[in-house]
């Protein structure tokens, strides 16, 4: 019997030091998110850091503004780091999301061709320029899917006065992502609205584009209408099946001061200026 005792306490002990050598399963969190995060390389370079800490495996699903709202509110995804203030808050407004947390921010540029058809480089107001491209007949390039930039795109255009038709001959509606559509432009000699920092990411494979509007820099950039701020919201637990202990997790990392400091840094090497500002409250305070 003793000897019986003896074989099942070995056994134990070696299933529990087994069980205690064993690392948890990840914790999964669903980040719906634009283009310009993904395409720019930022998540790339920040995301492993989270994941290590929180033992947590992001997936990453990166889509237009539009259509990362629309997965927050049919509860598709935990969380959402967008770029459409005015949406945004619309999105919390109306219960789909629990509070928004300012993240960061860069600005809009208007990049087109080299030889410039509509001569319209050097001008300090988007509008302008967008109503010399109308009047000239210069082929345009918007991204045509609900996305934060196509967003602003649209409100350029009323500034400008403007309702571009997307089945005219000069204005090309893609229905594509920020990378595709800066892909579009530089092979069809078209001007379009891109964030300068997935322009700056793409810069080398893009040799028929320059910077038209927005200057070299944001310190460069006039016109206060392409200021281009982000933001990041848990959706509501309400709807069900939502991590909302990691997106809290996730929302608390990223605008914390250590995470700010890397965004901060982001692109400074490779391109000779951040590819996006840190402007979280922790960030603010310090």
């Amino acid at each position: 019997m003793r000897v019986k005792i003896t074989v099942v306490i070995i056994l134990l002990g070696i299933l529990l030091a087994g069980c205690a050598g064993e690392t948890a399963a990840p914790s999964v969190l669903r980040l719906a998110t634009t283009t310009s995060t993904d395409n720019s390389g930022l998540l790339a370079a920040i995301l492993p850091a989270f994941e290590e800490q929180y033992n947590a495996q992001v997936d990453v699903i990166a889509v237009g503004t539009g259509q990362a709202i629309a997965l927050g509110e049919s509860g598709d995804v935990d969380v959402i780091l967008v770029h459409a203030r005015s949406r945004e808050d619309a999105f919390v407004q109306a219960g789909h999301g629990t509070e928004r947390s300012d993240v960061m921010y860069n600005d809009f540029i208007l990049v087109g061709p080299v030889g410039d058809p509509a001569g319209v480089q050097g001008l300090a107001l988007v509008k302008d320029a967008l109503a010399a491209i109308s009047q000239s007949g210069a082929t345009f390039a918007s991204r045509g899917d609900d996305s934060g930039t196509h967003t602003k795109e649209l409100s350029l255009w009323e500034a400008a006065g403007i309702s571009p038709d997307p089945t005219s001959e000069w204005y090309k509606s893609l229905g594509q992502g920020m990378g595709d559509t800066l892909t579009f432009a530089n092979e069809a000699g078209a001007y379009t609205l891109t964030d300068r920092g997935t322009y700056l990411s793409m810069k080398d494979s893009l040799p028929g584009l320059v910077v038209i509007v927005g200057g070299n820099s944001i310190d460069e950039n006039q016109d206060a209408a392409l200021f281009n701020p982000y933001g990041v919201i848990p959706v509501n637990p309400d709807k069900g099946n939502i991590n909302l202990e990691l997106a809290e997790s996730f929302v608390e990392w990223l605008t914390s001061v250590p995470t700010q400091q890397v965004i901060a840094g982001f692109g400074v090497e490779t391109f000779g200026q951040p590819l996006f500002y840190p402007d979280s409250q922790p960030w603010r305070d310090q």
